[in-house]
Protein backbone atom coordinates (compact mmCIF):
# COMPACT_ATOMS: atom_id res chain seq x y z
CA UNK A 1 0.00 0.00 0.00
CA UNK A 2 2.85 2.52 0.97
CA UNK A 3 4.11 1.80 -3.04
CA UNK A 4 1.17 2.97 -4.31
CA UNK A 5 0.67 6.38 -1.60
CA UNK A 6 4.36 6.61 -3.25
CA UNK A 7 3.31 6.85 -6.36
CA UNK A 8 0.31 8.61 -6.48
CA UNK A 9 2.65 11.16 -4.87
CA UNK A 10 4.97 10.88 -7.48
CA UNK A 11 2.25 11.51 -10.06
CA UNK A 12 0.85 14.09 -8.61
CA UNK A 13 3.83 16.13 -8.43
CA UNK A 14 4.59 15.92 -12.03
CA UNK A 15 0.71 16.85 -12.56
CA UNK A 16 1.31 20.64 -11.87
CA UNK A 17 3.56 20.50 -14.64
CA UNK A 18 1.83 22.82 -16.84
CA UNK A 19 3.58 21.34 -19.93
CA UNK A 20 1.45 18.31 -19.72
CA UNK A 21 -2.23 20.12 -19.53
CA UNK A 22 -1.10 21.29 -23.16
CA UNK A 23 0.29 18.23 -24.43
CA UNK A 24 -3.14 15.97 -23.10
CA UNK A 25 -5.33 17.27 -25.91
CA UNK A 26 -2.95 16.53 -28.60
CA UNK A 27 -4.23 12.90 -27.67
CA UNK A 28 -7.23 13.74 -29.39
CA UNK A 29 -5.19 13.81 -32.69
CA UNK A 30 -4.10 10.06 -32.80
CA UNK A 31 -7.50 9.16 -31.07
CA UNK A 32 -9.70 10.92 -34.01
CA UNK A 33 -7.13 8.46 -36.34
CA UNK A 34 -8.02 5.81 -34.86
CA UNK A 35 -11.43 5.83 -34.75
CA UNK A 36 -11.62 7.30 -38.32
CA UNK A 37 -9.75 3.90 -38.83
CA UNK A 38 -11.82 1.84 -37.04
CA UNK A 39 -9.01 0.35 -34.89
CA UNK A 40 -9.72 -0.36 -31.52
CA UNK A 41 -6.43 -1.49 -29.86
CA UNK A 42 -5.18 2.52 -31.21
CA UNK A 43 -7.78 3.94 -29.57
CA UNK A 44 -7.41 2.05 -26.23
CA UNK A 45 -3.59 2.50 -25.99
CA UNK A 46 -4.18 6.72 -27.03
CA UNK A 47 -6.78 6.63 -23.79
CA UNK A 48 -3.88 4.71 -21.92
CA UNK A 49 -1.26 7.24 -22.87
CA UNK A 50 -3.53 10.46 -22.36
CA UNK A 51 -4.42 9.09 -18.93
CA UNK A 52 -0.51 8.33 -18.63
CA UNK A 53 0.62 11.69 -19.93
CA UNK A 54 0.22 13.47 -16.89
CA UNK A 55 3.38 12.17 -15.23
CA UNK A 56 5.42 12.19 -18.13
CA UNK A 57 7.22 15.74 -17.58
CA UNK A 58 9.14 16.93 -14.28
CA UNK A 59 7.51 18.37 -11.40
CA UNK A 60 7.86 22.07 -11.35
CA UNK A 61 9.97 24.01 -9.93
CA UNK A 62 7.57 26.55 -9.08
CA UNK A 63 4.04 26.21 -9.29
CA UNK A 64 1.66 29.24 -10.48
CA UNK A 65 -0.85 29.59 -7.67
CA UNK A 66 -4.06 29.35 -9.39
CA UNK A 67 -2.65 25.80 -10.74
CA UNK A 68 -2.09 24.71 -7.10
CA UNK A 69 -5.34 25.95 -6.44
CA UNK A 70 -7.39 24.74 -9.11
CA UNK A 71 -5.19 21.06 -8.94
CA UNK A 72 -6.22 20.80 -4.92
CA UNK A 73 -9.38 21.59 -5.84
CA UNK A 74 -9.71 18.82 -8.93
CA UNK A 75 -8.28 16.44 -6.11
CA UNK A 76 -10.85 17.91 -3.16
CA UNK A 77 -13.90 17.08 -5.92
CA UNK A 78 -12.21 13.60 -6.72
CA UNK A 79 -11.74 12.42 -3.24
CA UNK A 80 -14.66 14.09 -1.69
CA UNK A 81 -18.43 12.90 -0.85
CA UNK A 82 -19.95 11.39 -4.42
CA UNK A 83 -23.16 11.52 -5.24
CA UNK A 84 -25.33 11.75 -7.86
CA UNK A 85 -25.08 14.99 -9.41
CA UNK A 86 -21.25 14.19 -9.04
CA UNK A 87 -21.51 10.71 -11.02
CA UNK A 88 -23.32 12.35 -13.63
CA UNK A 89 -21.27 15.08 -14.41
CA UNK A 90 -18.10 12.59 -13.91
CA UNK A 91 -19.32 10.03 -16.93
CA UNK A 92 -19.42 12.98 -19.62
CA UNK A 93 -15.74 11.90 -19.78
CA UNK A 94 -16.40 8.40 -21.05
CA UNK A 95 -19.33 10.12 -22.39
CA UNK A 96 -16.49 12.52 -24.71
CA UNK A 97 -14.90 9.15 -25.64
CA UNK A 98 -17.27 7.62 -26.86
CA UNK A 99 -19.07 10.18 -28.90
CA UNK A 100 -16.12 11.13 -30.25
CA UNK A 101 -15.49 7.71 -31.27
CA UNK A 102 -18.60 7.37 -33.00
CA UNK A 103 -18.39 10.29 -34.83
CA UNK A 104 -14.88 9.85 -36.43
CA UNK A 105 -16.07 6.06 -36.46
CA UNK A 106 -18.64 6.95 -38.67
CA UNK A 107 -16.58 9.52 -40.73
CA UNK A 108 -19.17 12.51 -39.00
CA UNK A 109 -16.65 15.48 -39.32
CA UNK A 110 -18.95 18.11 -38.36
CA UNK A 111 -20.46 16.12 -34.63
CA UNK A 112 -16.76 15.54 -34.43
CA UNK A 113 -15.32 19.12 -34.26
CA UNK A 114 -19.24 19.98 -32.28
CA UNK A 115 -17.94 16.98 -29.48
CA UNK A 116 -14.08 18.41 -29.39
CA UNK A 117 -15.69 22.23 -28.88
CA UNK A 118 -18.29 20.83 -26.26
CA UNK A 119 -15.48 19.01 -24.47
CA UNK A 120 -13.33 22.13 -24.25
CA UNK A 121 -15.79 24.55 -23.12
CA UNK A 122 -17.38 21.93 -20.87
CA UNK A 123 -13.65 21.67 -19.43
CA UNK A 124 -13.51 25.31 -18.85
CA UNK A 125 -16.97 25.62 -17.67
CA UNK A 126 -16.16 23.07 -15.10
CA UNK A 127 -13.34 24.57 -13.87
CA UNK A 128 -14.64 27.80 -13.46
CA UNK A 129 -17.84 26.33 -11.65
CA UNK A 130 -15.41 23.34 -9.52
CA UNK A 131 -12.53 26.03 -8.90
CA UNK A 132 -13.69 29.49 -9.19
CA UNK A 133 -11.36 32.11 -9.94
CA UNK A 134 -8.48 28.92 -10.39
CA UNK A 135 -10.39 27.14 -12.79
CA UNK A 136 -9.51 30.03 -15.42
CA UNK A 137 -6.36 28.53 -15.52
CA UNK A 138 -7.31 25.57 -17.67
CA UNK A 139 -8.77 28.30 -20.44
CA UNK A 140 -5.63 28.80 -22.47
CA UNK A 141 -4.79 25.03 -22.60
CA UNK A 142 -8.24 24.19 -23.60
CA UNK A 143 -8.52 26.93 -26.05
CA UNK A 144 -5.21 25.67 -27.88
CA UNK A 145 -6.15 22.19 -28.00
CA UNK A 146 -9.06 22.57 -29.31
CA UNK A 147 -7.79 25.08 -32.03
CA UNK A 148 -5.07 22.55 -32.82
CA UNK A 149 -7.72 19.79 -33.01
CA UNK A 150 -10.38 21.73 -35.26
CA UNK A 151 -7.09 22.56 -37.81
CA UNK A 152 -5.78 19.00 -37.57
CA UNK A 153 -9.53 18.11 -38.47
CA UNK A 154 -10.30 20.71 -41.08
CA UNK A 155 -6.91 19.63 -42.99
CA UNK A 156 -7.47 15.94 -42.45
CA UNK A 157 -10.57 16.10 -44.21
CA UNK A 158 -9.29 18.06 -47.24
CA UNK A 159 -6.57 15.87 -47.95
CA UNK A 160 -8.86 12.88 -47.69
CA UNK A 161 -11.31 14.52 -50.05
CA UNK A 162 -8.25 15.56 -52.18
CA UNK A 163 -7.16 11.80 -52.50
CA UNK A 164 -10.55 10.98 -53.39
CA UNK A 165 -11.06 13.54 -56.25
CA UNK A 166 -7.54 12.21 -57.23
CA UNK A 167 -8.96 8.75 -57.24
CA UNK A 168 -11.83 9.53 -58.88
CA UNK A 169 -9.96 11.13 -61.78
CA UNK A 170 -7.56 8.27 -62.19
Amino acid sequence: MEFLSDFLSWAWARHHNVLSWYIRPMFILPFIYFAYRQNWKGLILTVIALFTSMFWFPAPTTVDPAVEQFLQSEKDYILGEWNLAKVLVSLTVPAFFYLLALAFWKCSWWWGVAVINLAALGKITWGVIASGESGWAVLVPAVIGMLVCNAAVYFGVKLIHNRQVQKATL
